[in-house]
């Protein structure tokens, strides 16, 4: 049995602390105010900022960045912050932007092994993610989530979904993986040059993938602080309350700069 500690720092960005490591996850550090462009006519206010500078982090063990082309995933100062981290860990084409002197990358289902010989190892599998609609990935580029599993798991893996939707790709984990915990990227995207179409989980894609994985622990994130998450807590806490007793259980919300501890 081990006991984990996550705190959320805004966004889709977490710092969490476990047998001695300290992963960060999609930095996040820009002050609010900016707009960013997505690509493709998009782009999006960051109307909160991080409940940590990134000088208060203190050191990294390995960045789990689902993807590096999104400044809502990867900022200017989350970007200055990745040469100081002991690892980088992200899609293939990320990797190479970002230079493979310092970022890993990682396919669907490839496996990284975080071990330094001095406290307990940590395999990390990459897990497939689709950032939008079929055929949207030439568009939105590549994406990956993060299974995190070590020895004395008692509930299972900790899971870090990354930007996806529900699709087959991500129903495969609740096949091939045990989930404990599952830090759930949500938020239902959505830009106004392209209409209805969703690049995130909305909540109801949350509950449906939750009685597939069926995890102890769910910490909901990527759903405040930028004008494209179209779903906020409230409506995703509504849309729980409807969900099966065991979800509504495993619900475990941090405000943001709230730390929790979680037996895995």
């Amino acid at each position: 049995m081990t006991a984990i500690r996550v705190t959320h720092i805004g966004g889709p960005t977490a710092l969490i602390e476990v047998n001695g490591w300290r992963l960060l996850t999609d930095p996040t550090f820009d002050a609010p105010g900016r707009r960013y462009t997505f690509g493709w006519g998009s782009s999006s206010h960051k109307a909160a900022g991080p409940a940590l500078a990134a000088a208060d982090i203190g050191p990294i063990d390995a960045v789990l960045l689902s993807h590096d082309h999104h400044a809502d995933n990867l900022d200017d100062a989350g970007r200055a912050l990745l040469p100081a981290a002991g690892v980088v860990l992200t899609t293939v084409a990320g990797a190479g932007r970002l230079g493979r002197g310092h970022a890993r990358g990682l396919e669907p289902w490839g496996v990284f092994a975080l071990d330094t010989g001095d406290r307990p190892p940590i395999q990390v599998t990459a897990t497939p993610c689709r950032h939008g609609p079929p055929a949207s990935r030439p568009i939105t580029g590549d994406v990956i989530g993060f299974s995190l599993t070590w020895e004395g798991q008692q509930h299972g893996a900790f899971w870090m979904s990354g930007d996806t939707v529900l699709y087959s790709g991500i129903r495969q984990v609740a096949d091939r993986i045990k989930i404990g915990t599952a830090l759930l990227h949500l938020g239902g995207v959505q830009f106004g040059v392209t209409g209805p179409i969703r690049y995130t989980m909305t909540a109801k894609d949350g509950v449906q993938l939750l009685e597939l994985i069926k995890p102890h622990t769910t910490i909901p994130i990527h759903y405040e602080g930028w004008s494209h998450f179209r779903q906020q807590r409230s409506v995703i806490e509504q849309q729980f309350r409807a969900a099966p007793v065991g979800i509504q259980d495993s619900l475990q919300w941090l405000d943001i700069g709230q730390s929790t501890e979680i037996t895995v």
